[in-house]
């Protein structure tokens, strides 16, 4: 891994265990390295689950088999493998993930289809069979680890480990909400955003989980990108153990389910924005807010459209109040849009406005806003009620020094 990313938060976070869920980290050795890059975590009878996976038409056989395993509502283990996606490697990747369902499900005792499996790294490589059967034995004898040992685990080109805690309160118990996530580069999710994991001591039914999760995963995981690319591997996960005794949560007016589904979009959002300010070479966070748009999802779009146009990262890089760049994705967002409508900020200066320059501009304040590592950017549309926020970072050298040696 390169060195730690100039955005890294200054600490991982203290993490509470979360009741039913036992974290084990094993060495397997996908690649060359003297590392753990097996993640192995336990977790109770009658752990509920539900996740999003990519939508990306060339996933992995993992992915396509966790797809299986959240439409069952059930979960006793997830494996995460670091170093080899198993992606577009046919029978012979299928194999792989079957062999380590296999082997879980006897050690544990459980259904095949309640062990899921993740796996993150190069494509087109074969997982190997010997080294995931080697590293799993290892794991099922190893002592239980931290969260950030198993945040460290699921890595690959990150440059820190990533977790972020919640709380809700449901009827007269406390939960607990805990995740873990990896992603750096290929991020541009059109779901989630590579590997991230849930996990709750709270009792609630499948669906009510799953309704919680892809609300959450909307305004989150799917309102980030770094380099506008959708991972084969892309896999969000949340697990409850229903260890903390509250009341089963049945329905989305239940008592406390408002908190829960508010607690987990805390902790999505915060790994989201952890896996931008690890984004490969980034060296400032970008925030891009628009309004005025015809519609949310318009909006949305008009934002990613901005946030993944290399001459504005790298504008962004170079510390260049170029708002004509903005002006441009704005308008090849395929959108509703009207050029003397638009109104552009930079941080809490307006530059552009009514498809002019504003009278008097001062760049100085901009400049001054550019130099610092959270850039604010502001876009009206003018036109309507829409609305929304993404999140990405700069385009810098970095990038291309990482993604040009990735395999070697």
């Amino acid at each position: 891994m390169n060195g730690t990313s100039p955005l890294a938060p200054t600490h991982f976070p203290d993490l509470p265990a979360i009741a039913g869920v036992t974290l084990r980290v094993a060495r397997a050795r996908y690649k060359n390295w003297d590392r753990c890059d097996l993640t192995y975590v336990e977790l109770a009878e009658g752990t509920a689950v539900a996740g999003v996976t990519t939508r990306n038409l060339c996933c992995s056989t993992e992915v396509e088999m966790c797809r299986e395993g959240i439409a069952r509502g059930s979960a006793r283990a997830l494996i995460v493998n670091a170093g080899n996606s198993n992606a577009f490697t046919g029978y012979r990747g299928r194999e792989a993930v079957e062999l380590i369902m296999t082997a879980v499900s006897g050690h544990l005792g459980c259904a095949k289809e309640d062990v899921f499996v993740c796996s993150t790294g190069v494509i087109g490589v074969p997982l190997p069979k010997d080294k995931a059967r080697d590293g799993l034995a290892a794991a099922f004898e190893a002592s239980p680890c931290t969260w950030e040992e198993a945040a460290n685990t699921i890595l690959t080109t990150d440059t820190f480990a990533k977790g972020a805690m919640a709380q809700a309160v449901i009827g007269d118990r406390t939960v607990n909400i805990v995740g873990i996530a990896k992603g750096s580069g290929m991020i541009a999710p059109d779901m989630a955003t590579m590997l991230a994991y849930v996990f709750t001591d709270a009792a609630v039914e499948p669906a009510i989980l799953q309704a919680m999760l892809s609300s959450a995963n909307r305004d989150t995981f799917n309102s980030i990108t770094v380099d506008s690319d959708t991972s084969t591997s892309d896999t969000l996960l949340v697990f409850a153990t229903a260890k903390a005794g509250n009341p089963i949560i049945r329905r989305m007016d239940d008592c406390g389910a408002d908190a829960l589904a508010a607690a987990i979009r805390s902790v999505c959002r915060d790994l989201a924005h952890q896996i931008v300010r690890d984004g490969e070479g980034a060296s400032k966070f970008v925030a891009i807010s628009v309004t005025g748009a015809k519609s949310d999802s318009s909006a949305k779009r008009i934002g990613l459209a901005i946030a993944n146009s290399p001459l504005v990262k790298t504008a962004i890089a170079g510390e260049d109040a170029n708002w004509g760049r903005v002006v441009m994705a704005v308008g090849k967002a395929g959108e509703p849009a009207d050029r003397d409508r638009l109104a552009i900020s930079f941080g809490d200066t307006v530059v552009a406005r009514d498809g002019l320059p504003v009278d008097g501009y001062d760049e100085t304040p901009v400049a001054a806003h550019l130099k610092g590592q959270d850039i604010r950017i502001h876009v009206d549309i003018g036109l309507g009620e829409g609305q929304a926020t993404v999140w990405t970072c700069d385009l810098t050298h970095g990038y291309i020094s990482i993604n040009a040696d990735y395999r070697s």
